[in-house]
């Protein structure tokens, strides 16, 4: 399938889970899929495992594909300090009430307006919409989807050496053999009475289990108490949580170096599974010639483009490369630009970028490696580089080596990073640093140091 196929696949399949309540077994979905797209099998199962869209979750109880679930997924966020104090001067996350997302917003509709937005094409969320890529779903599908990815939207269940707990589900209703459990409150009880191994997607018995699936009017009342009173939250609730349990054991996608999660990337198909440039062929030392286990070419970096068979080669590599290692870049110059953040090029197809290996890898007289550089955005389209003065002359308590030393080790980690008085969290997972105190966040990017021709002359590799 060409790139552009296979975005429209991705759209349409986020689409298909979205209505059918964030999930659906595998082969419902390629069924699905099969009704719009001339799709293989092998290609469909690479682009459900690879695409950060996507987490496939196994049931375990036949074969590993076919007895399969893919839950819909995404990193976008509602903004809590917009919901909190009605304000946020520039973030990543959206600006939307969180009533309005639960469906039971007593304002706006002829009504006393609501001081939070109800719009999600504002001119400050639809960006980010298309940034993620989910420009094109509904209210309802996009609200669901927020509803089973965002933690801070609905009230956390989740299990512990003594049992169950979380606010919404009675512990004591899942012990017991009685119909109630050996719950003493019964119909008076004030949290909901729900099987928790049906929650967590582990229930065996199905339709003979003697606790409930769904929610009954009791149920019903409590989540209305509590501000969820919309019939297709509520019906769909036991669902969601089954999907927030799922997505628990997904990693937190990261879309490439440098790229921030909240980006929909294709994913890359496995023509030719080398992944570093030859630093001996630089040197013109390469024993293996044609066995070598790593790609040979002129430069240190090298950017192709997939075109349905095959890696091809992309013209005016030193352009692309020179705008890549700006942070402040998205795309590359001229008529046909590369997306770094997609990492597509024109017609959507999916473009992916080869070089030597880390510098921090290889010993300090070892030339021609990437050297890596780690910024964060101080503020729109401003970044600063790890361990340099911002504009107020304060530094990091990290450099890009450390944070390149530390990425190395573990590329799902947390650095603890200080600057000032302050203290920041920067997740590998999703490139994003976070203030746990305020709940900001900013985007990180990972780019390289840009090496000309003149440069690679000087410094032939060691």
């Amino acid at each position: 399938m060409s790139g552009n196929d296979i975005s429209r696949v991705i759209h349409h399949a986020t689409g298909v889970l979205c209505s059918n309540t964030g999930s659906m077994s595998s082969l419902d979905l390629y069924r699905e899929i099969l009704r719009c797209f001339d799709m293989t099998e092998g290609d469909f199962w690479f682009t459900v495992r690879n695409c950060p869209r996507f987490w496939v979750v196994s049931r375990g109880t036949g074969d590993r594909d076919a007895d399969s679930v893919v839950v819909a997924k995404t990193s976008l966020r509602l903004c809590q300090k917009y919901c909190k104090d009605n304000y946020c001067a520039d973030c990543q996350e959206l600006h939307i009430c969180k009533y309005y997302v639960y469906g039971n917003c007593r304002f706006g509709k002829n009504r006393k307006p609501c001081k939070f937005s109800h719009d999600i094409r504002s001119q400050h969320n639809h960006p980010l919409l298309r940034e993620c890529t989910l420009q094109e779903l509904s209210e309802d599908d996009l609200f669901l989807l927020l509803l089973q990815n965002d933690p801070t939207l609905l009230p956390e269940v989740r299990r512990c050496c003594c049992g169950w707990t979380g606010p919404l589900v009675c512990v004591h209703y899942n012990k017991g053999v009685m119909p109630h459990g050996t719950c003493t409150f019964r119909e008076s009880c004030t949290k909901m009475h729900l099987c928790m191994h049906f929650v967590q997607g582990d229930c065996m018995f199905g339709s003979r289990c003697q606790r409930l699936h769904t929610i009954n009017q009791r149920g019903r009342h409590v989540l209305e108490e509590r501000g969820l009173c919309s019939g297709d939250i509520i019906r769909n609730l036991p669902i969601i949580y089954q999907n927030r349990h799922r997505l628990a054991g997904a990693p937190s996608t990261t879309e490439g170096a440098g790229a921030p999660q909240d980006q929909m990337r294709l994913p890359v198909f496995p023509t030719d599974e080398r992944s570093y440039i030859c630093l001996h062929f630089l040197r013109k030392s390469c024993q293996f010639e044609d066995q070598c286990m790593n790609v040979h070419f002129t430069r240190p970096y090298k950017w192709e483009v997939f075109n349905g068979c095959g890696w091809c080669d992309l013209r005016h590599m030193e352009e692309i490369e020179l705008a890549y290692c700006n942070p402040c870049a998205t795309k590359s110059p001229g008529a046909s630009p590369v997306d770094f953040i997609k990492m597509t090029w024109t017609n959507s197809q999916p473009v992916r970028r080869l070089s030597t290996v880390s510098s921090v890898t290889k010993p300090p007289h070892y030339t021609l490696t990437t050297k890596w550089l780690w910024y964060y955005e101080e503020c729109r389209d401003s970044w600063v580089e790890y361990g340099q003065a911002d504009n107020k002359q304060r530094t990091t308590s990290v450099t890009s080596r450390d944070l390149e030393l530390a990425y190395q080790k573990n590329r799902f980690g947390e650095v603890k990073i200080m600057k000032g008085f302050r203290e920041y969290k920067l997740s590998f997972s999703d490139m994003y640093q976070r203030n746990p105190k305020h709940i900001t966040k900013r985007r990180v990017r990972r780019r390289p140091h840009f090496l000309t021709a003149c440069d690679m002359e000087m410094q032939p590799a060691q």
